[in-house]
């Protein structure tokens, strides 16, 4: 399986948090299936942070050095068919990051792990 991980996914692996489901872990830890995070997810964490909304125990490089790269995860590129996906979608969701990561999902046949309910208004597999 190819799994585009939410941005709140990412910030719980880093932080050990409860929060994540066991069917959220496993497919996380599963040796056969592929990890992404989009750019727009960094993004979206970078802006939290510089704006205080967002507060993490180590800096964004330790992130990627220390939980994305050893994990395998592919950073996910925003490419010009994301955006002609993006363009179409219904607004459901209104959150900007969200709905990229929606976009990229279709049109890359991705499965989103994500706890966020509105994601199951578009036509992406989620797991939760």
């Amino acid at each position: 399986m190819r799994l585009l991980l939410d941005t709140h996914v990412l910030i719980w692996l880093v932080e050990g948090s409860e929060n994540l489901s066991n069917a959220a872990k496993q497919a996380i830890e599963a040796d056969d299936n592929s990890l992404y995070l989009s750019i727009a997810s960094l993004w979206e964490i970078t802006i939290k942070m510089s704006l205080g909304k967002l507060d993490l125990d180590i800096a964004l490089d330790r992130v990627i050095n220390d939980y994305v790269v050893p994990s395998g995860m592919e950073i996910l590129p925003i490419h010009l068919n994301h955006l002609s996906v993006l363009r179409d979608l219904p607004l459901y969701h209104r959150d900007p990051f969200d709905r990229l990561l929606i976009s990229q999902a279709q049109a890359e046949g991705l499965t989103v792990v994500s706890r966020d309910r509105l994601f199951c208004n578009y036509p992406v597999q989620i797991l939760w």
